[in-house]
């Protein structure tokens, strides 16, 4: 049988969140793996979307450096709206079910009204990137070649653009972070239940405020990873956005009453 929809929430009071010991990450991995392993064709498949999305934009931006770079770096602040097929994955495998690459689809209509909202945020905050990093360029650096390989040396070896490295930094860090702490745990929230996305977000907000030092390893371990995958030509990611996808489902139920 389909699993059936979760009742709606007509609830505006955002649900209690947990505080959970320091280690729990790592026990967020080993049941993503699980989850991984019980479902491994949809879940690779999604995997290997996120590789093959990566390989384009290589070939595509390899000799337009500033493209590039807003472009993979950009991917950590959509990462945890496209995993929404994973999350899906792990709620039907604790409910008991099986999952097909197209039967995880279906949770994206439990409450997509909020998560088109939610998606719609995520892109403004994109564009809003994808904004500052070029006008950082066309500012700091008007005459800096667009080649890839190129590029990274003048802004890595060349004093002249130290200061648009720093403040590109600066910005991108502050943005990522801000994502995730709205992220966290709103995305897999809205994906399990009929909330409001406003709700969500403050209960990601509250969730990390409760679990400061937590959640601090965690996007730690998240960006090693994906920095792992992005290292390996995008072929690492594969195996490890799924598997960072499960594991955020887990950390969400862990987290959130």
């Amino acid at each position: 049988m389909p699993l059936e929809p979760s009742p709606p929430d007509r609830s505006n009071i955002p649900p209690k969140v947990r505080s959970a010991s320091i280690d729990r990450p790592f026990a967020w991995l080993a049941t993503g793996w699980a989850d991984l392993c019980a479902n491994p064709i949809a879940s690779l498949a999604y995997g290997l979307l996120f590789a093959i999305a990566g390989d384009v934009i290589t070939i595509f931006a390899w000799h337009k450096g500033q493209l590039f770079i807003i472009a993979t770096s950009g991917f950590f602040l959509v990462g945890p709206f496209l995993a929404g097929g994973l999350y899906e994955i792990s709620r039907r495998r604790a409910a008991g079910q099986t999952s097909t690459f197209f039967s995880s689809f279906a949770g994206g209509r439990r409450n997509a009204p909020e998560l088109t909202m939610m998606g719609l945020l995520l892109a403004m905050i994109g564009l809003t990137w994808e904004r500052i990093t070029t006008w950082l360029f066309a500012l700091l650096a008007p005459m800096i070649t667009p080649d890839l390989l190129e590029l990274l040396a003048e802004i890595h070896l060349s004093t002249d653009h130290r200061d648009l490295l720093l403040i590109w930094i600066m910005i991108g860090g502050a943005l990522a972070l801000f994502v995730f702490s709205i992220t966290v745990v709103s995305v897999p929230m809205l994906l399990d239940r009929r909330v409001p996305c406003g709700i969500a977000i403050r209960t990601s907000l509250r969730t990390v405020d409760a679990n400061l030092l937590l959640m601090i390893l965690w996007g730690a371990i998240v960006v090693i990873l994906t920095g792992i995958g992005f290292l390996t030509l995008f072929f690492g990611l594969i195996v490890l956005m799924p598997l960072l996808g499960h594991a955020s489902w887990h950390a969400y139920r862990d987290l959130v009453e």
